[in-house]
């Protein structure tokens, strides 16, 4: 299965990983000005960037093989396709119990209580592109969606 990869090498902290992660999740997927100044309840990002000088890198979900955070969902909600291998999260069924959050080895689920409280994950933009927000706008090349061996 195809996963994003970071070069940690290239990344230079700029987070337009996170706001184009943010535009594409948002209800203006293709505008990021009104993504910004008319969604009030903007999502928050799926994709998180570390800085610890002189490194830094975009975190997300790694779309485990064994996915932990599904079998820690006490509402199914946490689901792995078995077909496509992507984690998704269905936001109608999660209670915020946040089980999801603690059992995740990455830490690249967040809590996200703008709204109704759900946990927060990258779906790889499986809903809308064929190539996730954040490698298709990294000017770097910092992020790689590719498929490899394990």
């Amino acid at each position: 299965m195809k996963k994003v990869y970071a070069k940690e090498e290239y990344c230079v902290g700029c987070r337009l990983c996170e706001v184009h992660c943010v535009v594409a999740h948002s209800k203006y997927p293709n505008d990021i000005i009104k993504a910004f100044k008319k969604d009030t309840n903007r999502p928050l990002p799926r994709v998180i960037v570390e800085e610890e000088r002189p490194v830094s890198f975009a975190l997300q979900c790694r779309h485990c093989d064994y996915a932990y955070c599904t079998k820690a969902c006490i509402t199914g909600a946490m689901r792995k396709d078995p077909v496509t291998g992507i984690v998704t999260n269905d936001e109608e069924r999660c209670v915020g119990c946040w089980t999801c959050i603690l059992a995740c080895p990455f830490g690249a689920i967040k809590r996200d209580e703008s709204g109704h409280k759900v946990a927060s994950k990258c779906d790889l933009c499986s809903q809308t592109a064929l190539t996730p927000a954040c490698v298709e706008h990294c000017p770097n090349g910092a992020l790689l969606f590719e498929e490899r061996d394990n």
